[in-house]
């Protein structure tokens, strides 16, 4: 058998990629598995916020090609990068497991604290919304980039810090960069944070994850991508959600910013986990009146 996995060349694209490469490499004897690295619209535009240049679509759009004309046959991606709205040609067809899906503060090395004379970098008004919160004497600035480049940045003195997404710091192996987590109640983690998610074409056997596809993550996504998709959550939208599975009983925490000033709102919805799409959905409508449903 082999397997051909669309992947982003950036570093931390590439090991989550190979994640998924060595876990198929173990698991189908004989499999040979490689990985077809593409530069995507949303690494080449760096001098603009997303929002601005197309959203996350940019991130996939030339993964999604490979996918439809053959030339891959699956693609991996952080789920919190990918756009709401899945072409039905291709579908997630697996999720991994859920690696820390909290939010982290990285200093400058041999910095102890920040430096509230520069802003905290961040591209994400989610982010800045809630850390406006626990730190009211920060600015902040918008910073483009892979996370190699976004350290790079950082340590060139741009920034006073930054915040970034826990997973992908210890997936590249830079763990012992971090200074802070921020729990989920103080920083609502992006939809799906933490979760890979492997794409495929639709009419395609993938029986082959079947053993991949992480019972929990799947319901979590399901719910939390529901409750954002709602609300027309994007990359330029501070919509986010968090779920907590605990046996068959699924908890979601969303967050709705409605455009008023720095104000959001958080409400918490509790429900059978095989009804996860349907929590989502039920808990927008809670934010968003015309999107409730008997």
């Amino acid at each position: 058998m082999k397997i051909r996995i669309g992947s982003r060349e950036s570093r931390l694209a590439v090991i989550q990629s190979e994640m998924v490469q060595h876990w198929l490499e173990e698991t189908i004897p004989g499999a040979e598995v490689s990985i077809v690295t593409m530069k995507t619209t949303g690494d080449l535009i760096l001098d603009r916020p997303l929002a601005q240049v197309g959203g996350k679509g940019l991130f996939v759009k030339e993964l999604d090609r490979a996918l439809l004309e053959g030339r891959t046959d699956l693609s991996v991606h952080s789920l919190k990068d990918l756009p709401m709205e899945v072409p039905e040609e291709l579908p997630v067809v697996a999720y991994s497991g859920r690696e820390d899906e909290r939010d982290v503060l990285i200093l400058p090395e041999g910095a102890d604290s920040i430096d509230f004379s520069k802003p905290i970098g961040t591209s994400s008004l989610r982010r800045i919304l809630q850390l406006k919160r626990l730190y009211p004497e920060a600015s902040f600035e918008s910073v483009r980039g892979n996370l190699v480049t976004r350290l790079r940045k950082l340590e060139e003195g741009r920034y006073s810090a930054l915040i970034l997404a826990s997973a992908g710091v210890k997936r590249m192996g830079l763990e012992h960069r971090i200074s802070r987590y921020f729990s989920v109640d103080e920083v609502i983690p992006a939809a799906g944070q933490g979760i890979l998610a492997v794409q495929g074409k639709r009419g395609q056997d993938y029986s082959y994850l079947e053993k991949y596809d992480d019972r929990e993550s799947r319901f979590a996504a399901l719910a939390e991508r529901a409750f954002v998709r709602a609300l027309d959550g994007g990359c330029s939208s501070p919509v986010a959600a968090h779920a907590v599975i605990c046996g068959d009983r699924l908890t979601l925490t969303g967050l709705y910013y409605g455009g008023d000033g720095d104000q959001y709102e958080t409400a918490v919805l509790e429900g059978a986990v095989s009804d996860a799409e349907k929590i989502g959905l039920a808990l927008a409508g809670q934010f968003r009146k015309d999107l409730q449903t008997e």
